[in-house]
């Protein structure tokens, strides 16, 4: 068995903070205070006791929820079925809603959509004009045949027509899918040809780093591979007319002839509204399906509760529609929030362009990847000298875990008065299990907590809850809540669904992070657990020792994995360096230095290796998994799922690592 790793980090200068970074000024003002007020408790009840109520109390909080929230549909007389279970618990199994209906409910003339492309273009799309819109998409749709249960599959880019298609395909009850354009025709084939799409929609091509790339080369490529599929909708956006020859029973979007007034197909509350997929880089990837109910009340609940979002306020979140936190943004709309659209590279022409298009917007919420912060860090890059950002209350980081540093230069460099929301959680779930809360404080480098009406608990390998700043374990779930998935499509006795979350805990969901819970109920999360090192018999997270080397001024990124060797694990850390920079013995003690002061000497790396890429997925996070098992000679079962296979080549058959 492996031993826990004490934290003894908790004991050092940057983990002794005597203040927190943020404090709320009005939390009292907020909606979760409103919320807390109608369920009983002060309005300056603390987070943590709120949340507990909230976790012992599943009816009552769900079915308030929804109540405040003002969610359309029936809840039929059940909230909780099998409440027990897990796999097996159901919420509100008499309900019945549609997701599309309750994000097209304002219809009048304020914003809902502001979009612009990496040319500088921008549109703006009207409530009003957003339900047209869906409404001349779903009676061609209609006009296919498309119905309840049929699979949509999008190849699009961020922009107002994949939020249109979703709606129209959603609100007849229909399963919609996506995938960003940068995908290859191979990773396409292995996730839409999962689910057999009868429809296609894909784009003509996309605009990245200052590049036209094409993109109906693949769709021509992968028609195909995709059994049953009918009708190919082709959109417009890199050319006015878009070649169609060799792409079957295509037709473009802008044919669509006006439509009447949206139908609102009434399905179950757990009835499939998303089909979407791991990352696939241990196999194909698995198709992880996501309900009308259990989405819709889970991102209300973090956008009005655990954000504050208002009617009428402005968010933007930099993701591609391969990313959970696109199918997180639009569902804003719910809340009568305006969507602000961004599609192309966020340091093209330069690293100002999201400040500039998220200041002149108005954005209260900006949201991003935790490498992107660091990105801005490492270019010198001072938003708040070159940008009025007034409007901004919230900064939301995820996609890995955000440094201890990198909260400093948020404060620092971006905006000092901002509720920094560090969050974590998934595809697996479309949300997140750990996020922020707007009426507690901000500490340096922790999550504020869990998410409300999710029983979060950190367990050791014995399945024992791990108290505050007693060590690191396994991030669990001990009780049911509505966005579990509904299934994973094809998956005989759901297999394939219990061995992902139920396999390591009976009855406990185990998500796959190594993470740690603070003496102020916040959280740390240290990287995946199947990527933890485990020198010794001493499990170690990825995250502890890249917030060491990010330190060092000479290294760009890094990634640390564990090579087998000897009867033991070894940590093997590849660093990629500034230009013109050579990794010698000098800068190696020098980075060892760094992560044996500021983490502990199990930290510090067997080698050193310099490298000049470093693997990543299409969302961003770099690939450990897919690393290791490169160095170990094992086969890569999907390389589709990276955005840049080529440099798993980097780290093959390396001479350093044989001796």
């Amino acid at each position: 068995m492996a031993l826990l790793l004490s934290t003894p980090q908790t004991t050092r200068e940057d983990r002794m903070t005597d203040h927190p970074l943020w404090t709320p000024p009005h939390p009292q003002k907020t909606q979760l205070a409103a919320f807390m007020a109608q369920q009983g408790f002060a309005t300056d009840t603390d987070y943590q006791t709120f949340w507990q109520w909230s976790v012992d109390n599943p009816e009552k909080f769900w079915d308030a929820v929804w109540d405040f929230c003002g969610v359309i549909g029936s809840k039929g007389d059940v909230v909780l079925e099998n409440g027990d279970k897990m796999p097996g618990a159901r919420f509100f199994p008499k309900g019945s809603l549609n997701y599309a209906q309750n994000l097209l409910k304002y219809r009048d003339d304020s914003d809902a959509i502001v979009f612009r492309d990496e040319l500088g273009r921008e549109r703006t799309l009207s409530f009003a004009g957003l339900y047209a819109e869906v409404a001349r998409w779903q009676s061609q749709l209609k006009k296919w045949g498309v119905q309840k249960g049929d699979r949509v599959a999008a190849y699009m880019p961020n922009m107002p027509e994949t939020i249109i298609a979703c709606l129209a395909v959603t609100s007849l009850g229909a399963i919609w899918s996506s995938a960003s354009p940068d995908f290859g025709a191979q990773g396409l084939i292995d996730r839409f040809g999962q689910i057999e799409p009868k429809i296609l929609i894909a784009v003509d091509g996309y605009y990245y780093n200052g590049k036209t790339i094409d993109c109906l080369q693949k769709v021509r490529d992968v028609q195909s591979h995709l059994k049953g599929l009918e009708h190919t909708v082709v959109v417009p956006f890199t050319s006015d007319a878009p070649d169609l020859v060799g792409i079957s029973n295509a037709v473009l979007c802008t044919a669509f002839e006006k439509g009447g007034e949206v139908t609102f197909e009434a399905v179950e509350f757990n009835h499939p509204l998303f089909i979407m997929f791991s990352s696939g880089t241990t196999g194909i990837p698995k198709c992880i399906v996501h309900s009308h109910g259990g989405v819709l009340l889970q991102h209300v609940k973090e956008h009005r509760l655990q954000t504050n979002i208002n009617n009428g306020d402005r968010i933007f979140y930099f993701t591609t529609c391969g990313w959970m936190m696109w199918n997180w943004l639009i569902s804003g709309l719910a809340s009568g929030a305006t969507l602000l659209l961004f599609d192309g590279s966020p340091f093209y022409p330069d690293g100002n362009v999201l400040w500039e298009y998220t200041s002149r917007q108005k954005a209260m919420l900006f949201g991003t990847s935790a490498k992107y912060i660091d990105a801005l860090k490492i270019n010198g890059l001072h938003p708040a000298k070159d940008f009025d950002l007034s409007d901004l209350r919230v900064i939301s980081s995820t996609g890995s875990p955000l440094v201890h540093e990198s909260f400093d230069y948020v404060y620092s460099h971006i905006k000092k008065d901002v509720h920094l929301a560090s969050i974590s959680g998934g595809t697996d779930i479309v949300s997140c299990f750990v996020l922020g809360n707007p009426i507690s404080s901000v500490w340096r480098g922790e999550i504020q907590g869990a998410g409300l009406g999710l029983a979060v608990n950190v367990f050791d390998d014995d399945g024992k809850a791990i108290p505050a700043g007693a060590g690191s374990g396994e991030l669990v779930c001990t009780k049911p809540f509505p966005c579990m998935p509904v299934c994973f499509w094809n998956d005989e006795n759901d297999a394939k669904y219990k061995a992902a979350y139920f396999e390591r805990f009976e009855n406990i969901w185990c998500h796959g992070d190594w993470i740690e819970r603070t003496k102020h109920n916040g959280l740390i999360i240290h990287g995946r657990s199947d990527a933890t090192l485990n020198p010794g018999g001493v499990r170690i997270g990825t995250a502890e020792i890249y917030r060491q080397v990010e330190q060092v001024p000479e290294v760009v990124e890094s990634i640390a994995v564990g090579q087998d060797w000897q009867g033991d694990v070894r940590i093997i850390l590849f660093v990629k360096l500034k230009d013109n920079v050579v990794l010698d013995d000098v800068l190696i003690e020098k980075i060892k230095k760094q992560i044996k002061t500021g983490a502990t000497p199990r930290h510090v790396p067997t080698k050193i290796i310099q490298i000049t890429d470093i693997p990543r997925t299409k969302s961003g996070k770099i690939t450990e998994i897919a690393v290791r098992d490169v160095i170990m000679g094992r086969k890569i079962k999907n390389i589709e799922a990276l955005a840049n296979p080529q440099a798993l080549e980097l780290y093959r058959d390396l001479p350093a690592l044989q001796k």
